[in-house]
């Protein structure tokens, strides 16, 4: 599945919903179901700055030369949102992430309906993972 019909499935998703309660109980879901970073990579250079809450986030090329994702949050909310972001970009090419158009998140409305903290966090959430795969494209 590439990035754009994952953006596409988390947009068909969340227009089954009517309000914004429910679309957040939806993402609190996500966050539960979220690939865990081990305990060991909760550290500081795993943090992602400028994030309300304290968000792990680790990245690892598989064999395949695809970007392996895992992530944690203290905030049910920012963990459902990293889940998101995760679900979008694991087991992708650097290059594709690179490239990518994140248009998912205008679509479905989830800056507007976040505070102004929580939106510059989703921000450096997609700024760490894109540096994340340019690095990898480094190497």
């Amino acid at each position: 599945m590439t990035i754009e019909e994952k953006q596409q499935e988390i947009i068909d998703d969340f227009a089954i919903y009517d309000d914004w309660m429910e679309k957040y109980e939806y993402i609190i879901e996500l966050g539960k179901d979220l690939p865990l970073i081990d305990p060991d990579k909760k550290t500081e250079d795993r943090l992602i700055e400028g994030c309300q809450s304290r968000v792990w986030l680790d990245a690892t090329i598989d064999q395949d030369n695809r970007i392996r994702l895992t992530a944690d949050s203290d905030a049910i909310i920012t963990k459902g949102i990293i889940g998101l972001l995760i679900r979008v970009y694991d087991n992708e090419k650097p290059e594709d992430i690179v490239r990518s158009d994140l248009y998912f998140i205008s679509e479905i409305g989830l800056q507007e309906h976040l505070s102004p903290t929580r939106a510059n966090g989703l921000l450096s959430m997609v700024k760490k993972i894109k540096l994340l795969a340019l690095s990898a494209l480094a190497k």
